[in-house]
């Protein structure tokens, strides 16, 4: 690791940190030249001249589904068919990937289809325009990416990255392991819809605002209030019964939504509570958070997390190659960023030289941590624009809070708070109501 840095610090020091608008420009230009599914290609690029192959002989041939009469939200087996050809989704749970893994991903990224890796408002990672899903199912299996081929799409789990490193109330990593493994043990919770959501706030209040379906909210070291759609439901959970009080809720949730794909959908979520009893007022809610931890940010333990916003969520399958190359443990968040963890001082600072010029943000006061967007098209069918594009070309009008740039009123990926700029065509109008 410390010959990679060294050798890409020799060479990346001498380069000029680039302007926003100008690094999305090289960025389209050198996207062009190396690669033909890049995720905004060259004008003559066409991203349909790649058929999708699955070998007969594959172990995940049965697994992998291209045609859905159900949930249509895509995992790593069950892809969706977008304009720039097959998209996978892989569940991170708590955002916690080991730089094995992001390796993984970004050398079947590289082999199978763009090597634009896009980051999720969940904290997981999707690979694009993919020509053999089968191949990038293997590979995220011998990653330990799909320990479970029939709950891979409900392990949905946003948890506060930070903690038990920086801040907190109480250290949730544990819980958050024994909750994927709940989950994947309870059979019921296969029918559960992909885009449900457990969340574990370690009580920094930085994940009860994205309004998970089932989530638990630390008040006290040991002591946690459950949240359904993230408002508090006045009940209150010891730190053992976390769990078991999280896969209960969904166990309910799944077996009498009907047609709802969300708790918040529900008109009456009292029948979810069960057994559970309210012992506190009810109706609490957190503000959302939209900006990621990004900088320098010193551990607990006297060592470093790096944190770094990735503009537009979309993260280059060779930076990830670089991120990896750091062996340090790593996170990606639900704002779109990556988390660096356990660095000694001199290794988060060689990496932050090498990482800062690949694109990476590590300055809190960065435009771009002020503007997101959906994949938009070529990528999306359903666009009327290239909503990144513009996005990237906003940064040079700022305006106050975050503004999230989608291509339709489907306004996929859009943050919790900020404005959602809907494109026309022939400009953008404001979304209401907000998603």
């Amino acid at each position: 690791m410390g010959e990679i840095l060294d050798r890409s610090l020799a060479t990346l020091t001498s380069i000029q940190l680039p302007v926003y608008r100008g690094q999305y420009l090289l960025m389209q230009v050198w996207q062009s030249q190396i690669s033909p599914n890049s995720w905004h290609p060259a004008p003559c690029s066409n991203f349909r001249r790649y058929p999708v192959a699955q070998p007969a002989d594959a172990p995940y041939r049965d697994r992998v589904a291209r045609i859905r009469d159900r949930d249509a939200c895509p995992g790593a087996l069950q892809v969706h068919q977008a304009a720039d050809g097959a998209l996978a989704r892989v569940r991170l749970p708590g955002g916690v990937i080991s730089p094995g893994q992001l390796e993984a991903l970004a050398h079947a990224a590289t082999k199978f289809g763009s090597p634009a890796m896009e980051l999720t408002s969940r904290g997981n990672i999707q690979l694009r325009a993919l020509t053999d899903t089968v191949g990038v199912a293997e590979i995220a299996a011998a990653a330990g990416l799909l320990p479970s081929q029939t709950h891979e799409r409900v392990r949905n789990i946003v948890a506060s990255p930070l903690s038990g490193r920086v801040g907190g109330m109480t250290d949730i990593r544990g819980l958050v392991a024994e909750l994927d493994e709940a989950i994947q043990t309870e059979p019921a919770l296969a029918e559960l819809p992909g885009r449900f959501i457990f969340g574990v706030d370690d009580g920094r209040a930085d994940v009860s605002g994205l309004a998970a379906d089932a989530g638990a909210h630390f008040l006290y070291e040991a002591t946690a209030a459950l949240l359904l759609a993230g408002r508090d439901t006045g009940v209150r959970l010891d730190r053992a019964d976390v769990v078991p009080a999280l896969i209960a809720v969904a166990t309910r949730f799944a077996a009498t939504r009907g047609k709802a794909w969300r708790i918040a959908e529900l008109t009456d979520t009292t029948p979810l509570l069960g057994q559970f009893t309210p012992s506190a007022e009810h109706g609490a809610t957190w503000p959302p958070i939209s900006r990621p931890p990004v900088g320098w940010l010193p551990q607990d333990d006297g060592r470093i997390t790096l944190g770094a916003a990735v503009p537009l969520g979309v993260l280059q399958a060779r930076v990830a190659e670089f991120l990896a190359a750091i062996g340090a443990p790593l996170a990606i968040t639900p704002w779109r960023s990556v988390l660096v963890f356990d660095l000694d001082e001199g290794v988060a600072d060689t990496a932050l030289r090498v990482l800062a010029p690949l694109g990476l943000v590590f300055d809190g006061n960065s435009p771009w941590l002020s503007v997101s967007a959906c994949t938009g098209s070529p990528g999306c069918e359903h666009s009327a624009a290239d909503v990144r594009a513009d996005a990237a070309a906003a940064l040079d009008d700022p305006a106050d809070g975050h503004r999230h740039f989608v291509g339709c009123d489907r306004a996929c990926g859009s943050p919790p708070t900020g404005d959602v700029l809907v494109a026309t065509g022939d400009g953008y109008r404001l979304r209401t109501p907000h998603p």
